[in-house]
């Protein structure tokens, strides 16, 4: 780590502790050479896969896509916005957790399905319409039979 202050190579951490709960180490560094002390956050820098779309496009993972995705299918339901966050790390960790630098777009959905299903049922019955491109009413009442013998 070179020294803000001098440019100089060669410094020493003096003290490192967790912040951020845990997500973040904090340092407090010494340079060698000026003597100046000042303080570095170094954080996991986690790579997402790609998404490869249904027309072979790739596109980077977009948090904030997926977040307003969740919350039109929440939109007006009784859930809290910790529940949506808390289910948007599930999400990430899934992704995270297949090893894969691309994933095809309908495993995300899956994801976000599986999710739903435990937030909130009517909201996972209107993403799954959109998902599943629900023609008439009677795939409704199909996907809510389903729901209803799964519980």
């Amino acid at each position: 780590m070179h020294c803000p202050f001098c440019n100089a190579q060669d410094t020493k951490v003096i003290d490192s502790r967790l912040v951020a709960e845990g997500d973040q180490v904090r340092r407090r560094r010494e340079c060698v050479s000026c003597g100046e002390r000042y303080t570095t956050y170094e954080t996991a820098e986690l790579v997402m896969p790609k998404i490869i779309k249904h027309n072979g496009n790739r596109e980077s993972f977009d948090e904030d896509k997926l977040r307003a995705g969740l919350q039109r299918a929440l939109e007006k339901r009784p859930v809290s916005v910790e529940s949506v966050e808390a289910s948007l790390m599930r999400i990430k960790q899934a992704l995270r957790a297949t090893g894969e630098r691309e994933l095809a777009s309908r495993k995300l959905g899956d994801f976000v399905m599986d999710e739903l299903k435990d937030l909130d049922q009517v909201a996972y019955v209107r993403f799954a319409s959109v998902y599943r491109s629900f023609q008439d009413l009677s795939e409704f009442r199909s996907e809510i039979d389903r729901l209803e013998s799964q519980e």
